[in-house]
């Protein structure tokens, strides 16, 4: 397996993560995604020196993720709703459709997620880029693990 084919897979992993784990939790409220979106450009700002021009695009960049991603999220809440009731009723073949229906929904948010990390990831100065990368590789450690570069949030609050 080739490198990029193993932080795709890790990059998927740590999504579906997140969203098994959102999901298990409805009673709590996922975080304001303009605070998150703050939390993350703050962060990035610190471990790579971004500037303030960096970080206007990294705003925006990652803004637009997050609303992008709230009508998927939305879709992926109601589909594990309905799985939810498909396995009390033992509805096999309604949870193979959701099963794929999430999947798809799945892959959805990660190519939202990762189409943002590129497009951030082209604002750097080569250096931030080899920052950015370290940062990406220590975060993964041997076993792989979560994205990376300070960029681990889930699905955006309604």
């Amino acid at each position: 397996m080739t490198r990029n084919q193993t932080k795709i897979l890790a990059l998927l992993a740590s999504v579906l993560a997140t969203l098994t784990l959102w999901a298990q939790s409805p009673q709590q409220d996922p975080p304001d995604p303009a605070m998150h979106v703050q939390h993350q450009v703050d962060h990035l700002t610190k471990a790579l020196g971004l500037t303030a021009a960096q970080q206007q695009s990294a705003t925006t960049i990652f803004t637009t993720a997050a609303n992008s991603s709230r009508s998927i999220h939305d879709s992926l809440k109601d589909a594990h709703q309905k799985l939810e009731t498909a396995i009390h009723n033992n509805d096999t073949a309604t949870i193979d459709s959701l099963s794929t229906t999430i999947g798809n929904l799945t892959a959805q948010m990660v190519a939202t997620e990762a189409k943002a990390h590129a497009a951030f990831f082209q604002t750097l100065t080569p250096d931030q880029q080899t920052k950015a990368q370290q940062m990406h590789h220590d975060a993964m450690g041997p076993m792989g693990g979560h994205m990376g570069m300070g960029m681990h949030h889930g699905p955006p609050s309604q």
